[in-house]
């Protein structure tokens, strides 16, 4: 399936692994898929879905150096099976991660289905280059990942912070199922918690850090969204006519669930006028990320409280 009037994607011939990125990347272009959800580009995505379907480590060299694997023969039944991953990704405009069922998040990989959203927290980027640090304390022991999802934040911060106990909480039964499957990929059943709470109705607390990635597009975005992130939960995504429909009422009961010093850390993505027009008198310290400084802010209790 492609796009009316766009160029018909050229055939996946190859006989060796650059061959078959180089063509990959061309037949995602001319299709006119979309990317965001592990890459950005068509040539990082072909190499995702070429090594994947190959079996080989998706950090694998493409490059010119004497270790690289670019030049490498693949046999004509593996280049049938790359072929018809490449027409599945195009047909049905769905995520690479909702077919690999694998999705990387601060170089940790994690299961992933059409049950839950793929992770791209870039609160992620936070956890794992420590600029959350600063915020903790030895007091720190109780985190909440709000709007867990897959689970993935809730277990990078029990891998980040292995002093702390980490409870990873959402209104999706089936996000969670998910989630579980992390949990006990990564071993840490004795150390993340997983219950389905709708906002914070069924998790009082008192957390020291909460972290929350939750669904904040607002209605015009979310009607112009590409298929492929309309094949996620709209659950996970849609947050009312500005986005802030779940943000109001967290600010409004978080800090009766927070202990006296603690924080959250909230991820906007491209909402920042509508979270400033919600709330232009409240100080928020916003965090610099990948893609810049607007898309996560961290919030003190007390601020919430005033």
């Amino acid at each position: 399936m492609t796009r009316p009037g766009a160029p018909t994607p050229p055939p996946l011939h190859g006989q060796t692994v650059g061959e078959l990125v180089a063509r990959g990347a061309a037949r995602l272009d001319a299709a006119g898929v979309s990317f965001g959800h592990g890459t950005t580009n068509a040539i990082d995505e072909s190499a995702w879905l070429v090594l994947w379907s190959l079996g080989l480590p998706l950090d694998s060299p493409l490059g010119d150096g004497a270790d690289s694997i670019k030049n490498s023969a693949v046999t004509p039944a593996q280049q049938a099976q790359i072929a018809l991953l490449f027409e599945e990704r195009i047909a049905s405009r769905k995520p690479a991660a909702y077919l690999t069922h694998e999705a990387w998040l601060a170089g940790v990989p994690f299961y992933v289905d059409e049950r839950a959203i793929v992770p791209r927290s870039f609160i992620a980027e936070l956890i794992a280059d420590a600029s959350i640090d600063p915020w903790l304390s030895e007091r720190t022991h109780q985190v909440l990942d709000l709007c867990t999802g897959n689970g993935s934040l809730a277990i990078l911060a029990a891998m980040a912070w292995p002093e702390v106990s980490v409870t990873g909480a959402d209104l999706s039964s089936d996000a969670l199922a998910v989630a579980r499957i992390n949990v006990k990929k990564h071993a840490l059943e004795q150390r993340v918690r997983l219950l389905v709470s709708d906002g914070l109705t069924a998790c009082p607390g008192p957390w020291d850090l909460i972290l929350c990635n939750p669904p904040y597009v607002n209605a015009q975005s979310m009607a112009q969204l590409p298929p492929e992130y309309q094949a996620e939960p709209r659950l996970a995504l849609a947050g009312g006519s500005d986005g802030m429909d779940f943000i109001r009422r967290l600010l409004r009961e978080a800090p009766g669930c927070m202990s006296e010093d603690a924080v959250l850390a909230l991820e906007i993505g491209n909402e920042r006028a509508h979270f400033e027009a919600a709330f232009p008198e409240l100080p928020v310290v916003w965090l610099e990320t990948s893609a810049g400084s607007d898309q996560v802010l961290l919030i003190r209790r007390q601020a919430l409280a005033r």
